[in-house]
């Protein structure tokens, strides 16, 4: 069905306008679909024009309600829907599908499992990593973002910044196992041979007078020329194709070689097979080279 309008002429010459509910049904004689007419609204220029909104308000109910509020929007019945604003969820449903895929959540449940943790450290934990890949920013900050400028899925409490750091001592606490069953996962998905390694490190500095009680801050030598400042070093442990395998966070004055030594342990239990390992030639001591 649909609504015409047709032209008729009076005695006078003048012209006539005509609005017409009307369908096409077939004519077996004629060979050929003709309009018939359903209904005549009667003239242009005469019509009820609030008897067509009851009308349309009245097929509306067998509309979707999306679509029945955009033609009473047009009628007047309703004013439009305003736009508040809208919450991008592209990117972490993206991230959610690889922490799935990865085995994130399963193993964070798994550790979770005999823990009783009241604050939600698998959500806190993913909204960290979505915050560092998609607007990197402080804990403070992503409190408010997670809040208001993304969509992380699900219908979970609000995050609140406490929530971030308890997360991040239980990460800690948890770290090993988890990047372990992150990496295998990761060789998995992609096939990948991990026949050579390549390890090196850097450090960085904390913005502090006295390093303080600490198993990690000490003075060494910065590579970023702040030895006035304790340090802390970073090592990090990547495949040929450049997949991080696992990274280290460590004393800041321990030497590179002993750094190695306690890199080739911890993997040493990871099962990885034989491996060619690459890094700067300061690093080996004739002990790693065994």
């Amino acid at each position: 069905m649909y609504v015409r309008t047709i032209h008729r002429k009076n005695k006078d010459g003048s012209s006539v306008e005509y609005v017409q509910l009307a369908h096409n049904a077939w004519n077996p004689e004629k060979g050929f679909a003709q309009a018939e007419v359903i209904y005549s609204f009667g003239r242009k220029d005469q019509l009820d024009i609030e008897a067509i909104k009851r009308l349309v308000n009245s097929l509306c109910r067998f509309l979707d309600p999306e679509d029945a509020l955009t033609l009473q929007a047009k009628t007047g019945e309703h004013e439009p829907l305003p736009f508040v604003r809208s919450r991008p969820a592209g990117g972490a449903y993206l991230l959610n599908a690889l922490w799935d895929r990865l085995h994130i959540g399963a193993c964070l449940k798994a550790a979770l499992k005999d823990r009783e943790f009241t604050a939600p450290v698998e959500q806190a934990l993913f909204a960290m990593v979505a915050n560092r890949a998609l607007c990197p920013s402080s804990k403070l900050a992503i409190e408010q973002w997670a809040a208001e400028e993304v969509f992380l899925g699900g219908d979970e409490a609000p995050l609140q910044v406490q929530h971030f750091y308890r997360a991040m001592d239980f990460l800690l606490e948890h770290a090993e196992s988890l990047q372990k069953e992150v990496f295998w996962s990761t060789a998995s998905l992609l096939n990948l041979t991990v026949d050579l390694i390549f390890f090196d490190t850097t450090n960085t500095y904390f913005e502090i007078e006295e390093p303080g009680p600490s198993e990690l801050k000490a003075y060494g030598k910065s590579k970023e020329k702040r030895d006035d400042l304790p340090l802390v070093t970073v090592g990090l442990a990547v495949t040929r194709e450049g997949i991080p395998v696992r990274c280290w966070v460590l004393p800041g004055n321990q030497h590179d070689s002993q750094s190695v030594a306690q890199v080739q342990q911890d993997l040493n239990n990871w099962k990885l097979g034989r491996v060619v390992w690459v890094m700067d030639r300061g690093m080996t001591s004739d002990e790693n080279r065994r």
